[in-house]
């Protein structure tokens, strides 16, 4: 349900004054520290950006597609290390409770992780197993009413912080493989564990880290909509709306590059004139603003036609595909345009060049992007015919 333009206004100038007050003036402090400082989680808490789309009933904002997308715009325009924290709770770690999970596990868990008090991950990927996800091999073994979780997850968002875990893991059926289920696991359960963080090329201050389960029970209470089998399904219900959020913070990254672009390019002088007077400078400022205008249209196109109810799994991935690439692209002429200043560390266009790569990996590569465009629409060339 949207709520009404007044109060979407409202709130989305309070996200941009807030971006560009308080988070733009500690990207470099979080880059250099590796750490979100703890007053400013305060301030996302109080905004209530945990629970932007989690409902009302729960706690939450109840924003719809359209709207959690414009406040991505926003939130895309600092360091990513900000929105990763919040991007769980209203994504990935509560949309497949949201959907599927019991009341009585909503009730538990969804108002903590809309106040922020909770923070969660989804545990899918693992060492052999990341775009080809149906290959998990963490398994669940049913002992009396509880299940027995063994297996390991990697480069889990936010594991270091959650305290409530969507692990997915093959139960036994009369099937060979078994089947995947979905197990809503808290922190400080006996038998999980977590990794180190990982080191990563960009995107310091967002940590991710293995997640071990090693003779960890849970009850069957703990298995997500109470009903075991369901879990592969649950975590392709939640693609699309990630896959929009994703594409709507590069969005808002590309926007923030190109303006920072092209204020560098009318102060920074060569030959007597500053550089924006250069045609082959226009012509990469130009190339970036095109393309971020075509993304920015494709996500809100997309959440709009989700927010009708229509299936929107091609064009949520075309968006993810286009947006990803759009703003490595973007990211790359920036570091032009700067010259030699845009690979020193002062300035930040470098660190936003290492953050930007990761996009087009995390929610499903380019190349699975690809091909779940080519294979839907060769899908629907088949049941038409």
């Amino acid at each position: 349900m949207a709520i009404d333009a007044e109060t979407l206004d409202q709130l989305l100038e309070n996200v941009a004054r807030f971006v560009r007050n308080r988070l733009v003036p500690f990207e470099a402090k979080v880059a250099e520290d590796d750490a979100v400082p703890e007053d400013l989680k305060h301030e996302m808490r109080e905004l209530g950006l945990f629970g932007l789309s989690i409902p009302e009933e729960y706690g939450g904002l109840g924003l719809n597609m359209e709207e959690e997308v414009r406040v991505a715009f926003e939130l895309g325009r600092t360091s990513p290390a900000f929105r990763s924290l919040i991007g769980t709770n209203n994504g990935i770690g509560s949309h497949g409770l949201i959907m599927d999970g019991t009341e009585a596990q909503k009730q538990k868990y969804l108002p903590r992780l809309a106040s922020g008090e909770l923070i969660s991950s989804f545990a899918l990927t693992e060492p052999e197993a990341g775009s080809d996800a149906a290959s998990l091999r963490t398994s669940a073994r049913r002992d009396g009413d509880n299940y027995v979780l063994n297996g390991t997850k990697r480069f889990i968002t936010n594991a270091p912080h959650a305290g409530l875990f969507t692990i997915f893991a093959r139960t036994e059926t009369s099937e060979p493989k078994g089947a995947i289920t979905a197990f809503l696991v808290e922190a400080g359960t006996p038998g999980l564990s977590l990794g180190a963080i990982d080191k990563k090329m960009g995107q310091r201050g967002s940590h991710t880290c293995d997640v071990i389960l090693d003779n960890c029970k849970v009850s069957s209470a703990a298995v997500l909509g109470s009903k075991p089998g369901q879990g592969f399904r649950t975590a392709m219900k939640t693609l699309d709306r990630g896959r929009l959020h994703i594409s709507a913070v590069c969005v808002g990254m590309a926007e923030r590059l190109i303006a920072d672009s092209l204020a560098y390019a009318m102060e920074r002088k060569q030959f007597g004139q500053p550089i924006a007077e250069f045609q082959l400078i226009q012509a990469m400022l130009a190339d970036s603003r095109a393309e971020a205008y075509a993304a920015r249209c494709m996500v809100i196109e997309t959440a709009r036609a989700k927010d009708r109810g229509s299936s929107v799994t091609i064009d949520a991935a075309c968006s993810k595909m286009f947006a990803s690439e759009m703003v490595g692209r973007v990211a790359d002429r920036a570091v032009q345009i700067y010259g030699g200043a845009g690979y020193m560390a002062d300035y930040g266009i470098e660190r936003f060049y290492r953050d930007v790569r990761l996009f087009r990996i995390y929610e499903g590569t380019t190349q699975i992007q690809q091909l779940v465009i080519a294979r839907n629409m060769i899908k629907a060339r088949k049941d038409a015919a």
